[in-house]
């Protein structure tokens, strides 16, 4: 009888197991889309992607088993289609949109949608959804408070996020400066005519730089006489990093944390705010007599700073400010608005009103982007601020518009788990009389790199992504170029670039967009986007070593800035090649032949180590159209004899190069500020910026100041700084 009961138990767990494991294998919708019962709320050009467990049987997805019912019950003409290796459906909205008169929909899955081996979804789904055409505001304190508890409950991980034609409208062949036909330089900018912060800035007869939290303001005119004139300084609680000049102002932005004083108004604890207040302060000076600033104006934004531009005498700050929403726990009652200084139009802190904070429909995000226009030609117009509930990477900026990426995550099945796959989201806003407004929003498959990685032309936008990694054979990355008109709807793309490797940098010029992609050599791409509907790679230039940043030359020429490289190792079964970078790298590429591009000249500088701020940052290039010169600071290391890994330091300065397509790269000068026989980087002698004023060079490190006639580059006058 023992045996008999032990056979019949055995028995039944087995088919716990067999059932069990049925159960695990069946097909399933990854993701809560299945559990959601609450109407959701959607903008009118919503792109549906559903992920599933398993590759689908793609005779198995159709209308028939995948479709929208509008309100009458009646089936909505999308496009269905299957993506992510048959294992997601992607639903269009209707080629004429959603019915916003009607906008209440229903997405439905039956259970007729299958695997390659016939397994079926496990039960029908359908989830409700609402259309709107525009960003909701929150409206409340509750519902505002509802959000950021959902956050808190579902302890999610929140990471902190962080502009190329050469048209008359969209180009930096021109400077800010030249652009204007003004004889000295301006930051090397993406957009004519939408200048961008840096560090230092001349306006022609003196230049302004920050040290040591403090911007000095230098007579540099006439070389042989600089002098200084004043110097600004600000309390420990402010440090300034970024400068703009507009007409007879000097506009200081940086970093603010501060505690909330209680005199200000009510007490932080009476308004149930945080009591500290961490900010991006602007700070607004006259000029006019640059011996004695007046600060003007001063103006605070809660949140860190992602980009800044200015263009026609206004300001456009992007901040992003993740509010302390854990505290909901203790206060169910705290104020989580961001809050806002303005001497134009208060002495006390705002706070930003309920009904000014959207949100974008299905966000998972736990921070604020704060969109502020700060107008420095009127002293007296209060600062404009909308705030937006969601995230931010990277930025673009046109005339016209505003575009943000953020980083999006979408569930994916990887070796059978359960993995989120970063994607990207673009949002764009429209400028208009010193406001921005939300305009559309999609959704493109993977992330951004950087600002020149998008681009607006002919009223669409383009951007440049990575998808998946380089180094990973779960996941092997491939790169894409997405163009989407003027609505965010998408009209053509090239997909499925460079597989294995990612995007190192992109330039948009025109009708033509270039990128380079790398892993172990540099793909320059050429690609022609003159049919947005059908963008066409021309031709291909594999080379060794990456370039980082493309500037363009002229029409037919590119100048490429970054690193050469060296591959060790690989040789045996399975082992990988070791890649490492080495010394600093400029290329001249031909793209004369659009189908047969060439690395007409090159120029390697130094070796394992060495490096330049170019290589990062596109505002350290020193740009004379007029003399063809191009120059940087550097820091030069030199590979160590008989060691492959170790180099010793050589030089550090700037480099000054002329660069023509007829002659290609040629050394012109070779500056420091470094003693004749230093032996390391001394950062008070490290070079940070070159500019040029009429005919000369200027030189800029945190303690000195040297000048350079342009012609021969005979020094021709030092200042030493305090």
């Amino acid at each position: 009888m023992k045996k008999k009961w032990l056979f019949l138990g055995g028995v039944t767990m087995i088919i716990i197991i067999l059932a069990s494991f049925s159960f695990l294998n069946r097909l399933k919708i990854v993701g809560n889309l299945a559990e959601n019962n609450e109407e959701v709320i959607v903008l009118n050009n919503k792109v549906w992607e559903i992920t599933f467990s398993k590759k689908l049987n793609p005779d198995s997805v159709n209308s028939r088993s995948v479709y929208i019912l509008n309100e009458k019950g009646e089936k909505e003409q999308v496009k269905i289609s299957l993506e992510n290796t048959n294992k997601s459906i992607e639903i269009q909205p209707p080629s004429k949109g959603y019915n916003l008169n009607s906008p209440h929909y229903t997405l439905v899955l039956t259970k007729d949608i299958k695997t390659k081996g016939g397994q079926n979804l496990n039960q029908s789904v359908k989830t409700a959804f609402k259309v709107i055409n525009t960003l909701p505001a929150i409206g409340s304190r509750k519902k505002l408070n509802n959000y950021f508890s959902k956050m808190s409950n579902e302890d999610r991980t929140v990471l902190a996020g962080r502009d190329m034609a050469v048209s008359e409208e969209n180009s930096s062949e021109k400077s800010s400066s030249d652009s204007a036909g003004a004889d000295y330089s301006g930051t090397n900018i993406q957009v004519a005519g939408i200048d961008e912060a840096d560090v230092v800035k001349t306006d022609g007869t003196h230049i302004y730089k920050i040290t040591d939290n403090k911007v000095q303001i230098i007579k540099a005119m006439p070389a042989d006489k600089m002098k200084m004139d004043s110097v600004l300084t600000f309390n420990q609680a402010f440090s300034p990093y970024q400068l703009f000049i507009e007409g007879n102002q000097l506009i200081v932005v940086g970093h603010s944390y501060i505690d909330t004083p209680d005199h200000i108004g009510k007490a932080a604890s009476e308004k149930k705010i945080a009591p500290a207040f961490h900010s991006t302060k602007t700070i607004v000076f006259n000029i006019e007599n640059k011996q004695k600033p007046v600060q003007i104006r001063e103006a605070d934004i809660e949140g860190s700073l992602l980009a800044s531009r200015l263009m026609d005498g206004k300001v456009y700050f992007i901040t992003s400010y993740y509010p302390e929403y854990w505290i909901l726990e203790r206060n169910k009652n705290a104020d989580l608005r961001p809050r806002y200084f303005d001497t134009a139009k208060s002495s006390e802190q705002q706070i930003v009103d309920y009904n000014e904070i959207k949100y974008f429909p299905g966000s998972q995000n736990a921070n604020y982007i704060n969109i502020a226009v700060l107008n420095v030609r009127s002293s007296r117009e209060p600062l404009s601020i909308t705030s937006y509930l969601g995230s931010g990477n990277e930025f673009y900026m046109s005339h016209n518009n505003l575009y943000l990426s953020a980083v999006s995550y979408s569930n994916e099945i990887i070796a059978d788990r359960q993995m989120p796959q970063p994607d990207t989201s673009i949002y764009k806003f429209k400028i208009k009389d010193g406001k921005v407004e939300f305009q559309a929003s999609a959704e493109i498959e993977g992330t951004v790199l950087n600002q020149f990685s998008m681009d607006e032309y002919n009223e669409n936008f383009r951007v440049v992504t990575t998808r998946g990694e380089a180094r990973d054979e779960r996941t092997p990355s491939s790169n894409s170029l997405y163009i989407l008109d003027k609505n965010l709807k998408q009209i053509g793309q090239l997909e499925d670039l460079a597989r294995g490797e990612r995007i190192y940098s992109a330039r948009f010029m025109n009708d033509r967009i270039y990128m380079v992609t790398f892993k172990e050599t540099d793909p320059l791409f050429v690609i022609d986007g003159s049919d947005p509907k059908k963008p066409s790679v021309l031709g291909e230039l594999k080379i060794p070593g990456f370039s980082n940043y493309l500037h363009p030359l002229d029409e037919n020429h590119l100048i490429g800035f970054g690193y050469d490289t060296k591959i060790t190792g690989g040789k045996g079964t399975g082992s990988q090649p070791v890649i490492t970078t080495d010394g600093v790298k400029i290329s001249l590429f031909d793209v004369s032949n659009t189908n047969k591009p060439v690395e007409k000249d090159t120029e390697i500088i130094g070796g394992r180590g060495t490096y330049s701020p170019l290589n990062y940052d596109h505002k350290a290039l020193l740009i004379h159209k007029k003399k063809n010169l191009y120059g940087f600071p550097i820091s030069i290391y030199q590979n160590k004899e008989g060691s492959q890994f170790e180099s010793t330091f050589d030089f550090q300065g700037a480099l000054v190069y002329k660069i023509t397509a007829q002659s290609g790269i040629e050394l012109q000068s070779k500056i420091t500020h470094q003693t004749e026989n230093a032996i390391y980087e001394e950062w008070e002698e490290t070079i940070e910026r070159l500019i040029y004023i009429g005919d000369h060079i200027y030189s800029i490190s945190p303690k000195k100041v040297d000048a350079y006639h342009i012609d021969g580059f005979k020094k021709a006058g030092e200042l030493e700084l305090n």
